[in-house]
């Protein structure tokens, strides 16, 4: 895995810790994603939309590289999206460090941290 890209979402990590307290995972860290994406703000979610919000992250963040696109929302204001193009066969250290990235980038352009400085 890319260095920088690990000095950074640990740098990210930290962020979120301070705002969420501690334990913050991949997993935890794309359900935060996927709950602001849906905008409707924190409510107990049924195990289906527990997975349905973790795939709000997943399109949302692989949007930006061309493999999901957003169409609408749904009666609910659910947001849905399109499968443009298939992942290509990756191992999980190549999908984990591909999730990251995309998790970082989500982030900076959103302007929810700065991680310019990745030594802090």
């Amino acid at each position: 895995m890319d260095h920088d890209i690990e000095l950074r979402f640990q740098k990210l990590v930290k962020e979120l810790e301070t705002n969420f307290g501690e334990g913050m995972d991949v997993q935890i860290i794309l359900f935060l994603i996927g709950v602001n994406e849906l905008g409707i703000g924190y409510k107990d979610f049924s195990k289906s939309e527990k997975t349905d919000v973790l795939h709000i992250a997943i399109c949302t963040l692989l949007e930006p590289h061309g493999y999901y696109k957003y169409t609408h929302r749904d009666e609910e204001n659910w947001p849905h999206f399109d499968l443009i193009k298939q992942l290509p066969p990756i191992n999980d250290r190549e999908q984990q460090h591909l999730i990251k990235e995309a998790i970082i980038d989500y982030f900076v352009q959103n302007d929810y941290v700065d991680l310019t400085s990745v030594n802090a």
